[in-house]
């Protein structure tokens, strides 16, 4: 789904795309937001005004939860994680992060970020309207009630500081796939010295909220049958999440198999890289046709890993110019996506875009010299002798 819907701009190349389930929630908010504010403003049915307040709180409350994903964004790139794109759908939004956390506390500053961020916009819009409107009608507001007595625009902000105050209580209940069960996670984590152990405690607790919110759902549309739609959706999200968490303690199953195992134990230790000075042709004749990869790692004069270049953009280079161009010139630089570390953990490269992408990575030293490369088939053979049905578990 992330690589899905509709682009709607980048930040700091950063993709920012909405799922199509989007425009669905987009246009329920819109019509349940105008109601409520004709209602709250006690305006005619006639009036555009309450259109108008709900196309733009619907649009600032998107816009918060882009903020929200956005400061989980920033800060794992300020600890070298690589982030693809971010979409927003119909439960709100999440950033798809290109390479799993590799401590503990990382994986806080990275959880702990967006709900950070959306405090923040709590404060302002209360702040906000206490200026425009005092504090006696802040709860009428944010409920969006009949009773309210203040203005089109101080109706919006106190709206918009109750929703996002819903999103950030929600948001830290510890439970995974939450932020507050990633913040859970890196506690437990940190505690045990295991992530598996973090994901595992955490995610049992997303499984137990998810039963929960499945349970109050279908126990408050039986309660109140007028209100369906509240039920139903109730139930639905906590469907969802204990989908999400039943599935991380899943994957806990296969990356217990290799914990303690690191990438420089399965990684090829002999890879072919390529001078970023030879020829096109020498890069086709000599390693290309000879060893039949369809890229190669590229090394600068130092032996440092600086990008790939693959067999298609040595075939589009014009015979003639190939003797002239070089390597440099056609090669994909690396923006730090595509290496890790040779003593990080394997279980941490799971996750990892690129590796899904690319079905390898390039393993480097401190210096970015090429220390080997890392491939999916590596991580099967490092998984197989303990995988349900081999010859060890048959004993």
């Amino acid at each position: 789904m992330a690589g899905g819907g509709v682009t709607l701009f980048r930040i700091r190349g950063i993709r920012i795309a909405v799922d199509y389930s989007w425009f669905v929630v987009l246009f329920l908010i819109i019509f349940w937001l105008s109601s409520s504010y004709r209602d709250a403003l006690n305006l005619p049915n006639g009036s555009t005004e309450p259109y108008l307040l709900a196309v733009a709180s619907a649009t600032l409350f998107f816009a918060s939860i882009l903020l929200h994903e956005l400061g989980h964004a920033f800060v794992a790139r300020r600890h070298g994680i690589g982030v693809s794109g971010i979409t927003l759908w119909m439960f709100g939004g999440f950033a798809r992060l290109e390479k799993d956390s590799d401590t503990p506390g990382t994986e806080f500053k990275i959880a702990i970020a967006g709900p950070l961020v959306t405090a923040a916009i709590v404060l302002v819009c209360f702040g906000a309207f206490l200026l425009m409107a005092g504090s006696g009608q802040l709860s009428h507001a944010a409920l969006t009630q009949s009773s309210t007595r203040v203005s089109g625009a101080a109706l919006v902000v106190g709206w918009l500081g109750g929703i996002n105050l819903f999103v950030l209580v929600f948001n830290l209940v510890p439970a995974f796939p939450l932020d507050g069960g990633r913040v859970a996670r890196a506690i437990a984590w940190w505690r045990t010295g295991s992530r598996n152990s973090g994901t595992r405690f955490a995610a049992t607790l997303g499984e137990w909220f998810g039963l929960f919110l499945i349970a109050a759902g279908l126990g408050y549309f039986l309660a109140y049958r007028g209100d369906f739609i509240s039920g139903v959706w109730l139930a639905f999200v906590g469907f969802i999440l204990r989908g999400a968490a039943k599935a991380a303690i899943a994957q806990t199953d296969v990356t217990s198999r290799i914990e303690g195992i690191s990438v420089a134990d399965v990684m090829d230790r002999d890879p072919v890289a390529i001078p970023e000075g030879a020829s096109i042709e020498q890069a086709l004749d000599e390693y290309f046709l000879r060893y039949r990869s369809p890229w190669f790692p590229v090394v600068d004069t130092a032996q440092r890993f600086i990008g790939l270049v693959d067999r298609g953009a040595a075939d589009n280079v014009p015979a003639v110019e190939r003797t002239s161009s070089v390597v440099s010139d056609v090669l994909a630089r690396d923006s730090g996506s595509l290496t890790i570390m040779e003593d990080e953990p394997l279980e941490s490269v799971l996750g990892n875009e690129a590796l899904r992408r690319l079905g390898a990575l390039i393993a480097t030293d401190a210096d970015g010299h090429i220390r080997g490369v890392l491939t999916i088939d590596a991580i099967g053979k490092a998984l197989r002798p303990v995988a349900p049905g081999s010859a060890d578990t048959n004993l």
